[in-house]
């Protein structure tokens, strides 16, 4: 078994000419040995290729593009991708304990882990041990670009051998590290050699630690631990407990406080009253408790009462430059309460999956400066405040904003934009990238019109062999989305193709369905507007928040999901997140079915018919 090389912590990143660096994932430490057969092993010799068949399953599609380099063994970290530089621990985690195999493939489908490659040990046979970081990187890198792999991590992409590129500077690297909320970075000395088992100063990690002022409620005598804690509701909220950090005089002199003023003592533990505050750095929170914490300084500035949990909720994100959240705990939902901070938090979260909508669209927001039971205004023309890293675009007289980024994504937040409006095609186009057919019903009362049209369009695509695509409007309808190829059809073609289903709802059922323009003449039917898809005309994007009582979302949906019990109350800013965490974005492969949507036919069919 072979044993991995392992990075010393520090907590100051080396600079110089003989360092490289590159993001450190928080996952399983993996080693792939891939000669007659394949063997994936987690740091202490265990296979992991039975709890994630994803791997092998995916490497099996890749086998003639190796078979000239084997055997081969790589050095790499099994993760859950959230974003390009942070991984879901407490995801790979939960995997990592299943054991049934139906649950397992489940997940694997939905929402497959990744093996991201950073360095290589064997190459044709032939140990690479002595070789340089260097020079291992080159061959790594050359062996990624001849086998057509992923050369930086995506988790949209399908491609699940990816390559963790390295960077000859630090600081832009970290600031995306921070920007995405990710674990840290890996400073690795150019010339080193990969040793097997040690922990070795040639390669020297440093993570993304996080900040909370606490004070200590007790110390355990058998471990030395100090438990930690804040206020919640003017209760006390234990949050953890920490035991490195300190220097051995910063130990013992807490440790003579707590003695000396303790409320109680028993065979475990010795309790004290709230009263003694500092800081403690830590990378996350996992079931409650800081994860890696380590005593940073005391706060004597401080009083107890001032270590609360809302303060502590605020600074679990570090921020980059440039981004400042102001008024963080300003309420923005009243039912259940959302502020302003977990609505930042939630697109920080979300952006893998939002951000590719926005990509290159002439964005209309609605802000809600008072909140969502304020008054509301759109918003087109970038502010003349807006910071240098907001891009625009000018067109029909405006200069729009193009949110292309995350940290444009975070500024819209704190300018309280809920609602993200977006039109059909990108900002270079004139021809749609998608249909999207808006069923939206007169009343949510009415909502099962809406699943009966979606399922009753949804027969006729499937019969088109047609890819679609269902989200929820965060309001009280359902929008079915069928993605294009770029730039290939006219709004002219595609109104020739939503003229026809919905005139093929109005004809299936005219009693649930209509075309009728005049709201006076629809009745209580469901509206089939054919007409709004069109050049200039908007629609919410996937994943956008609404500015409605309930902090509901336009959220994609699995088919299988539209039925009767479809409740689009159940999807808010808390359920979605934990949605794409356990089940994947139902919308992961829309982007990839553009090229290989199929509507020229059926468009050329309806032509003869007009």
């Amino acid at each position: 078994m072979l044993k991995p090389m392992l990075p010393t912590l520090a907590f100051d990143i080396p600079e110089g000419n003989g360092w490289w660096y590159e993001v450190k994932y928080d996952g399983f430490r993996a080693i792939l040995s891939w000669g007659d057969e394949m063997r994936l092993t987690s740091r202490n010799g265990k296979p992991l290729l039975p709890i994630f068949p994803e791997i092998s399953d995916y490497l099996n599609t890749q086998e003639k593009l190796f078979k000239p380099y084997l055997p081969l063994t790589l050095d790499a970290e099994l993760v859950l991708l959230e974003n390009p530089f942070k991984a879901d621990f407490s995801g790979i985690q939960t995997r990592g304990r299943m054991r049934s195999p139906g649950r397992i493939s489940e997940l694997a489908k939905k929402r497959p882990c990744r093996l991201l490659v950073f360095d290589i040990i064997e190459f044709e046979g032939k140990s690479l041990v002595l070789q340089s970081y260097g020079t291992r990187r080159s061959k790594l890198e050359r062996l990624f670009a001849d086998t057509s792999q992923l050369l930086s991590p995506d988790p949209a992409d399908p491609r699940l051998l990816q390559l963790i590129p390295r960077d000859s500077s630090y600081r832009a690297l970290w600031e995306n590290i921070v920007l995405y909320d990710g674990e840290g970075l890996v400073a690795k000395k150019t010339k080193s050699i990969w040793e097997e088992g040690r922990r070795t100063g040639s390669w020297i990690k440093a993570k993304n630690w996080k900040f909370v002022s606490c004070f200590v409620t007790a110390y355990e005598k058998s471990n030395g631990y100090f438990y930690i804690s804040v206020f919640k509701k003017s209760k006390i909220h234990e949050i953890g407990l920490v035991i490195f950090g300190f220097r051995p005089e910063e130990k013992n002199a807490l440790y003579q406080i707590i003695q000396e003023n303790s409320s109680r003592e028993d065979e475990e533990y010795i309790y004290v009253e709230p009263a003694i505050c500092l800081d403690v750095k830590y990378l996350e929170v996992y079931d409650g408790q800081l994860r890696e914490p380590h005593f940073h300084q005391f706060r004597f500035d401080l009083i107890p009462e001032e270590c609360t949990h809302d303060r502590f909720i605020f600074q679990q994100k570090n921020l980059p430059p440039g981004i400042e959240i102001t008024h963080p705990e300003k309420p923005l939902w009243e039912k259940p309460l959302i502020t302003k901070m977990d609505y930042v938090n939630y697109l920080r979260e979300i952006s893998p999956f939002l951000l590719p909508f926005l990509k290159d669209r002439l964005l209309t927001v609605i802000r809600y400066p008072h909140g969502t039971f304020g008054e509301a205004f759109y918003q087109k023309n970038v502010p003349e405040y807006a910071p240098d890293f907001v891009e625009t675009s000018y067109a029909e007289g405006i200069e729009y904003i193009v949110c292309n980024n995350l940290k444009t994504l975070l500024w819209l937040g704190n300018q309280i934009a809920i609602e993200f409006h977006i039109p059909f095609q990108t900002m270079d186009s004139h021809c749609p990238d998608e249909i999207v057919f808006d069923l939206d019903p007169p009343s949510s009362e009415y909502f099962n019109l809406a699943i009966n049209a979606a399922l009753l369009i949804k027969e006729v695509l499937d019969e088109l062999k047609l890819f679609s695509f269902v989200k929820t409007s965060g309001n009280k309808g359902l929008q079915i989305y069928i993605p294009l190829p770029a730039n290939t059809y006219r709004y002219e073609e595609t109104r020739l193709f939503t003229h026809f289903i919905a005139n093929y709802l109005v004809s299936k059922d005219p009693g649930s369905f209509t075309i009728e323009r005049l709201k006076k003449n629809r009745g209580n039917r469901l509206y089939v507007d054919y007409v709004q898809h069109a050049e200039g005309k908007t629609i919410v994007s996937p994943y956008s928040a609404r500015g409605k009582k309930t902090a509901s979302i336009a959220a994609p949906l699995f088919w299988e999901e539209v039925n009767k019990e479809l409740k689009i109350e159940d999807y808010t800013l808390e359920s979605v997140l934990q949605r794409v965490k356990t089940l994947g974005c139902p919308f992961k492969d829309f982007f990839k079915t553009k090229d290989i949507q199929r509507l020229g036919p059926v468009l050329d069919f309806l032509k003869t018919k007009s």
